[in-house]
C-alpha cells in the first residue's frame, strides 16, 4: 500500500451529485454558470435531491414544503439562551443545535427512504432559522419567525435583521447559496458520507459535516478574507500590505484551490454581486480593495481568487456579522450534504480505508518490574 497525503488525487467513490472536470463545476450535469445566472436556490436543492430541475408545479410544492418546515421547536430556541454567548462561535452553536434537533424529531432513527426525505426537508428548512435565531439571541434580541411567503434567501435576511431585504440583496444572497450548494467530495461532504456509511442517522451525518466545515482550512476562509480587508482599510493600503505578505511568503486567504488549475468558476459571480452591492450602499471601498488585491496576487503568484474571496465583501455588504460567514456556508451546503447522504444510503458500503504503518517494527513486551 502507498499512502497519499490528504487523499489528494484519490477517487474514493462514484457520485451523480456534482462534478469538477476541466475546471468546470456542474450539479447533476448543469453548468454552475447557468445555475448561478438563472436558477433559484430552491431549484438547485430540488435538482441535487431529485436529479432533475423541477417544473413550475413541482417547484411550487417543494418551496411551500420548505417554508412550512422552517420553524424551530420552542425548546431549541430556549436552548440558545443557556449558552455562554460571548464565548460561543456560531459554528459550535450550529453543530450543537443540529444534533439537538434530532432529539425533537420523532423520525430521527427511522431509516426508510420516505422518512429520510422528510428529515432532509426539515434540516434544509431549519438551518437558516437556526443561524439567524442564534445571531439575534446573542445580540439580546428575540428570534423572528420565518415568513412562509419568502424564499430561503429572502427569509434569511429578514429573520436576521427584521427588515424586508432589497431585490439586489436577495439576488446576491440567493446566488451565494447556489454557488456554495455542492462541490463534489470536499472534506465536509466526505465526512458526512463516512458517518452515514455506518448507517448512522442523517442528523449525525450533518452534525459530522458541520464539524469538518468548522475548520479554517475548509469553511472559514471567507471570514479570514474579511479580517484581511478590515486590516487593510483603504485601497491605497492594499498594495503595500499584500506585497509585504508576499515578501514574507505568508498565505493570502481566498486564492487558489486544490481542484482548480485555471481558477474557481464560482468566483466571478460573487465578484459581480460584490460590485453591485457596494455600489448600492454608496461605498465601493471593499470591492475596490478586493480588485486591487486580486490584481497583485494573481499577477505575482498566478493564483486566481476562489469562491471565498469575493463572498466576504458580499456578506459584509449585506450587514452580516463576520463570524456568521461559515454558518451561511452550511445553510447552503446542507443541500449538497443531504444529496450525498441520500446517495450513500441508496448504495451503501462501509467506508473503511487502510493506513500505511510507519511506526516501530516488531517489539518484545518487557514486564513492568524489569523496565528501566
Amino acid at each position: 500500500m502507498t499512502a497519499t497525503r490528504g487523499l489528494e488525487g484519490v477517487v474514493a467513490t462514484t457520485s451523480a451529485v456534482s462534478s469538477i472536470i476541466d475546471d468546470t463545476l456542474t450539479y447533476q450535469g448543469y453548468n454552475i454558470d447557468d445555475l448561478a445566472n438563472y436558477a433559484t436556490f430552491e431549484e438547485v436543492v430540488y435538482l441535487l435531491w431529485h436529479g432533475k430541475l423541477p417544473n413550475k408545479e413541482e417547484l411550487s410544492v417543494f418551496s411551500r414544503l420548505l417554508a412550512e418546515n422552517a420553524k424551530l421547536p420552542q425548546e431549541v430556541l430556549e436552548h440558545f439562551k443557556t449558552y455562554p454567548i460571548k464565548d460561543v462561535h456560531p459554528m459550535a452553536a450550529l453543530r450543537t443545535v443540529v444534533s439537538l434537533l434530532g432529539l425533537y424529531d420523532p423520525e430521527a432513527d427511522l431509516m426508510d427512504e420516505e422518512a429520510n426525505y422528510r428529515k432532509a426537508v426539515r434540516l434544509q428548512a431549519q438551518l437558516p432559522t437556526v443561524v439567524t435565531a442564534f445571531s439575534r439571541v446573542r445580540n439580546g434580541l428575540e428570534p423572528i419567525e420565518p415568513n412562509e411567503n419568502y424564499s430561503i434567501a429572502a427569509n434569511f435576511l429578514y429573520m436576521l435583521t427584521g427588515e424586508e431585504p432589497t431585490d439586489i440583496q436577495v439576488e446576491a444572497f440567493d446566488k451565494a447559496l447556489v454557488l456554495h450548494a455542492d462541490h463534489e467530495l470536499n472534506a465536509s461532504t466526505f465526512t458526512a458520507r463516512v458517518c452515514v456509511a455506518t448507517l448512522s442517522d442523517i442528523y449525525s451525518g450533518i452534525t459530522a459535516a458541520i464539524g469538518a466545515l468548522k475548520g479554517p482550512l475548509h469553511g472559514g476562509a471567507n471570514e479570514a478574507v474579511m479580517k484581511m480587508l478590515s486590516d487593510i482599510q483603504t485601497v491605497e493600503n492594499a498594495e503595500p500590505y499584500i506585497r509585504e505578505k508576499l515578501a514574507k511568503k505568508e498565505k493570502i486567504m481566498g486564492f487558489g484551490h486544490r481542484v482548480y488549475q485555471q481558477g474557481d468558476p464560482r468566483a466571478k459571480h460573487l465578484k459581480e454581486m460584490s460590485e453591485k452591492l457596494t455600489k448600492q450602499a454608496g461605498d465601493t471601498t471593499l470591492y475596490d480593495m478586493s480588485v486591487k488585491i486580486e490584481e497583485i496576487v494573481t499577477g505575482e503568484k498566478k493564483l486566481p481568487p476562489n469562491v471565498d474571496f469575493y463572498s466576504a465583501s458580499v456578506y459584509h455588504s449585506l450587514g452580516i456579522d463576520h463570524d456568521l460567514f461559515t454558518p451561511i456556508f452550511a445553510v447552503s451546503r446542507v443541500s449538497g450534504w443531504i444529496a450525498h447522504i441520500l446517495e450513500q444510503y441508496s448504495n451503501n458500503r462501509l467506508i473503511r480505508p487502510r493506513a500505511d504503518y510507519i511506526g516501530p517494527g516488531k517489539q518484545t513486551y518487557i514486564p513492568l518490574e524489569e523496565r528501566s
